[in-house]
């Protein structure tokens, strides 16, 4: 069920939050827990069992995880935390991974003239999202962050919780743990503050990543000895922005959608394209994965406090596992390495930190966003080869302009919305949109807030009603 589906849009939002609002105070953690299960189930099919069965080993785990007052259970506790963490990640392994590693397996046997069976197995909706929350779950509390939940409802609330379950912000578990009893207090102002959030993100999504992508796909879909330097040039900036504006758009319905339920989940976005450098765009962009991957990955490696070798060895073991998080192919693997070998060099000569005199600052971030878009290339590409090719037509200027099929995909519409999209991404880089329109009370919020709540959705929900929009792109991970 996708947030921008006139069934969730206009009956399943409205009665939850109905709900929530009437019940007592005791069931609303109840109500939420049932309809993400609900939600959950309508898109994940079969596969929500394996949600089930992940819940109850953690949740049943958690308790065991506990320090008691001298911590002199700290072994057993390690060796439980150890194998609850090597479920988890087995799990992910397995449904997510297992048909690119046999594909591979089965590749090398066909050169050796044998055979090798390739596993195909349906890959469960947010597995990545929902293996990354379990983690973080036990390991908070074996470190004695916060204490285990001991009531199944409130366990399933901050996993299963429909606005983030799918597609993030991951929520660590600690950042959530305070929130999560019947206590916490639930008003219209929530409401109030969450639904412009909401509507924000629906506008980015329908208005502006949606019309986008039409023009990516013929682009992407343009033959090798068709493509032109236009073409490729046309096509990664426009998925450059169409992966912004759906990602950015889906991370603030769910901030928004989170609000009016009650709670308060992270942000994930910071006009990441506004960065100077690839060390503060991956500061900016998708924040909820680069604090989990330093929190559970990079520090307890070492982080930068071993030596400069070891720091490099971090980064990069930190951006394969973020490249082969977003999928089982090459192209994430390569698209993790070249932006952990773009951290490296900059960390190496000393360019992580931003320049002070102006020209050299605006110099630096026409550079990042020129390596950040060429990186893009490789993430929506379908394999190795035709990202290469891409690349190569980048990288060669010629004078043959765009295809008749890309130019009838392009159309005056969707120029215009791509016109606009480049005009906001090359703005400064605060104010953050999205904060902005949810607290601040000042003329500028308040007219956001006009723009959004009238115009602009009113032209998004035309844009739903007649089923324009298609999926989120972060639902494949």
């Amino acid at each position: 069920m996708s947030f921008a589906s006139p069934l969730f849009l206009w009956f399943f939002t409205p009665i939850v939050l109905a709900g929530v609002l009437l019940a007592p105070r005791h069931w609303r953690n109840g109500i939420i827990a049932a309809a993400s299960l609900l939600f959950y189930a309508a898109g994940a099919g079969p596969t929500t069992l394996l949600l089930l069965v992940c819940m109850a080993v953690n949740f049943l785990v958690g308790p065991y995880l506990e320090a008691d007052e001298w911590d002199t259970n700290r072994r057993r506790r390690w060796r439980v935390l150890v194998a609850v963490v090597a479920f988890d990640v087995a799990v992910l392994v397995v449904w997510k991974y297992a048909g690119f590693a046999t594909e591979q397996l089965a590749g090398f046997a066909r050169l050796l003239g044998g055979d090798f069976p390739v596993v195909h197995l349906l890959l469960p909706i947010g597995i990545s999202f929902y293996t990354f929350h379990h983690i973080s779950y036990v390991v908070d509390i074996y470190r004695g962050e916060r204490p285990a939940l001991r009531k199944p409802v409130a366990f399933i609330t901050y996993i299963a919780m429909f606005p983030q379950l799918v597609a993030g912000p991951i929520v660590r578990y600690r950042e959530i743990a305070d929130q999560l009893p019947q206590v916490r207090t639930h008003r219209l102002d929530d409401v109030a503050s969450g639904f412009p959030r909401f509507a924000l993100g629906l506008c980015k999504k329908v208005i502006i990543a949606d019309s986008l992508s039409p023009l990516v796909q013929q682009c992407f879909a343009t033959p090798a000895d068709q493509m032109t330097f236009a073409v490729a040039w046309l096509g990664a900036i426009a998925y450059t922005l169409q992966l912004y504006f759906d990602f950015s758009g889906y991370s603030d319905m769910a901030i928004g959608l989170g609000r009016m339920l009650g709670f308060r989940l992270p942000e994930n976005f910071a006009r990441p394209y506004s960065s100077v450098t690839i060390t503060e765009f991956w500061r900016r962009w998708h924040m909820s994965l680069s604090r989990w991957f330093r929190d559970y990955v990079y520090i307890p490696l070492g982080g930068n406090r071993a030596g400069a070798a070891k720091t490099y060895r971090n980064l990069c073991a930190v951006f394969i596992l973020t490249g082969l998080w977003h999928g089982a192919n090459w192209t994430f693997l390569v698209w993790g390495a070249f932006h952990g070998a773009l951290l490296i060099v900059e960390r190496g000569y000393g360019l992580d930190q931003t320049p002070t005199d102006p020209i050299r600052r605006y110099a630096r971030r026409a550079l990042t966003i020129v390596l950040v878009v060429v990186g893009w290339v490789l993430f929506r590409a379908a394999d190795l080869g035709s990202a290469l090719v891409m690349i190569g037509h980048m990288l060669l200027p010629d004078f043959q302009g765009l295809t008749d099929q890309v130019d009838a995909a392009l159309g005056n519409q969707v120029l215009v919305v791509l016109l606009v999209a480049l005009v906001i991404m090359v703005m400064p880089a605060s104010p953050v949109t999205g904060p902005l329109l949810e607290s601040s009370r000042g003329r500028m919020a308040t007219a956001l807030r006009v723009a959004v709540m009238g115009p602009g959705l009113l032209w998004a929900t035309i844009l739903v009603a007649t089923g324009t929009f298609s999926p989120f792109l972060y639902y494949q991970f």
